[in-house]
């Protein structure tokens, strides 16, 4: 059965953010914990995401800062709601 074409656009486009989604998170573990624990690879570029700290630090840095944007969410939802 043939789908209309904006329901089959919103399926591609679907499918397209979950891959990209998967690619950055597996980029951002690499970066972050599984190239620290390799022995050190004789490419340039992945030896200079070993070394770099920058994105080991960049998680748990940005979860407070989560934390306090998700409670201000709530409350300006709340106060709308509620006005």
């Amino acid at each position: 059965m043939l789908q209309p074409r904006s329901s089959h656009l919103s399926l591609c486009s679907g499918w397209a953010f979950i891959i990209c989604g998967t690619i950055s998170f597996l980029t951002l573990c690499y970066a972050a914990i599984i190239s620290k624990i390799l022995p050190e690879p004789r490419n340039s570029i992945l030896l200079s995401i070993r070394n770099d700290w920058y994105y080991c630090f960049l998680v748990p840095l940005t979860l407070p800062v989560l934390i306090v944007l998700v409670y201000l969410h709530w409350l300006s939802m709340k106060l709308f709601k509620h006005a």
